[in-house]
């Protein structure tokens, strides 16, 4: 039997991406172009969300991406325009931090450049990893089983909720 439990709302959303943007603009210790790449589909909106806010926060020039990967095979990994990372911050966005798999490989195709720093975003993290990857800036950390399941709600371009899905 499926149990399912909130474990955040739409305004605990918009709080946590508040806070995170906060946090990501005071990170920014240099004047290079930020890159805030989300990964589709809840992690692009989640960019764009975050993009909103530093906006107002930044005097950097932002730009903003989606990636878009197989989650269960990602080796093709593609991005919606083709640009030089090098000495450029990268913020790479998505919903849920899972097993870090999704987010390692997300980070391919900034190996070849030299950016200044690459940095991740996550709404929701799941304490047990099993890729060595760890978000920079998280909206709920949550100790979870490995069949329980994070799932993250985006109704007309607004994220409304994050719900433990319990198997």
């Amino acid at each position: 039997m499926q149990q399912q439990k909130v474990i955040l709302n739409k305004i605990n959303i918009d709080i946590k991406l508040q806070r995170m943007a906060f946090e990501v603009a005071e990170s920014m210790n240099n004047n290079n172009e930020l890159i805030v790449i989300g990964i589709k589909e809840n992690g692009y909106k989640i960019a764009q969300k975050m993009v909103e806010s530093l906006k107002k926060l930044l005097q950097n020039n932002i730009v903003l991406l989606s990636l878009s990967l197989n989650k269960q095979l990602p080796s093709n990994i593609l991005l919606d325009q083709e640009i030089d990372f090098t000495s450029k911050n990268i913020l790479l966005v998505d919903d849920v931090c899972n097993s870090g798999k999704t987010l390692l490989y997300a980070l391919k195709p900034f190996l070849d450049f030299h950016p200044t720093k690459i940095e991740i975003l996550v709404l929701v993290d799941r304490i047990y990893k099993q890729f060595p990857v760890k978000p920079n800036f998280v909206g709920l950390s949550i100790a979870t089983t490995l069949q329980d399941f994070i799932e993250v709600t985006v109704k007309d371009n607004e994220i409304m909720e994050a719900v433990l899905i319990s198997k």
